[in-house]
């Protein structure tokens, strides 16, 4: 994979591409956290596709968003139609793992004539909040964004330390939790630390309501793929990911035996299971 940078208005997103002009275009959207390293053990395996994976702003190589400007999914939306018009495409396909995924959702369901067909790994739609944690959530993520500016970030003395962090966290073996810490992280002084921007761990203000998440999968009109790992995860048990998955009016639905990152971890079966969807 070969690296690019774009230059949008929210400043220079950069993230890696695979294949050849002409061939079908693929947008793929990293997870929280995460960044576009998350699709090199994928990419080779997909066939005669050309993919592009932006690191999403605050992750990875790409821009901060400027201070005042909030991390959220809506803005996210605009953040992916500016990466393919910059690129030329007026249609294409995405392919989105957990955050990325959510992401994903929201642009197949907002632009139709844009997205060919979506693929959503380990994640589809929003996460959701119940109506009665409103006030709550909106007082926590206030409190936590003007509390930003106190914390410190960590700093790691070397790599393997950052690695052996990432890999406790996620439960990803060490040459994928290696991908993703080597593309994220920045030297500083005393060692190593994240480059994604700290306000990406902030709580999110107003979250969609469960009602709302359904009314969004059941608007995804193109055709869907959407892979799921088991176990479940624990925000998204198993009745109400399959559940999802039924709204959608041209979606199909696959579980494979795997961790959350099973993209990065089983390459082969998830290629076996995308790719000639992927590819038309």
């Amino acid at each position: 994979m070969r690296d690019f940078a774009l230059a949008l208005p929210m400043g220079i997103v950069r993230g890696l591409r695979m294949g050849e002009a002409g061939a079908p275009r693929v947008l793929a959207l990293h997870g929280w956290l995460d960044n576009a390293a998350s699709f090199v053990p994928l990419a080779p395996l997909l066939g005669a596709v050309d993919l592009v994976a932006p690191d999403l702003p605050g992750h990875g190589a790409s821009d901060h968003l400027p201070r005042g400007m909030d991390y959220s999914f809506a803005g996210a939306v605009h953040t992916v139609l500016d990466v393919a018009d910059a690129l030329g495409w007026d249609r294409f396909a995405l392919l989105g793992h957990s955050m990325g995924a959510g992401i994903a959702s929201l642009v197949a369901a907002a632009c139709p004539d844009r997205i060919e067909r979506l693929v959503a790994i380990e994640a589809l739609g929003a996460l959701p909040e119940e109506p009665g944690r409103t006030v709550e959530r909106l007082r926590e993520a206030v409190a936590s964004t003007r509390a930003l500016d106190a914390k410190r970030m960590r700093v790691f003395p070397d790599l393997d330390v950052a690695v052996r962090a990432r890999m406790k966290a996620n439960g990803l073996g060490d040459a994928a939790a290696r991908l993703l810490v080597e593309r994220g992280t920045l030297a500083v002084d005393g060692g190593w630390s994240w480059s994604s921007d700290p306000r990406l761990t902030l709580p999110t203000m107003v979250r969609m309501t469960e009602a709302q998440v359904e009314d969004l999968v059941a608007g995804i009109a193109c055709p869907t793929r959407v892979l799921f790992a088991e176990p479940a995860q624990p925000y998204l048990p198993d009745p109400v990911r399959r559940a999802r998955a039924a709204l959608l009016p041209a979606g199909e639905l696959q579980v494979l035996p795997g961790g959350h990152h099973l993209h990065m971890e089983d390459p082969q079966a998830v290629a076996a299971a995308i790719g000639g969807f992927l590819a038309g």
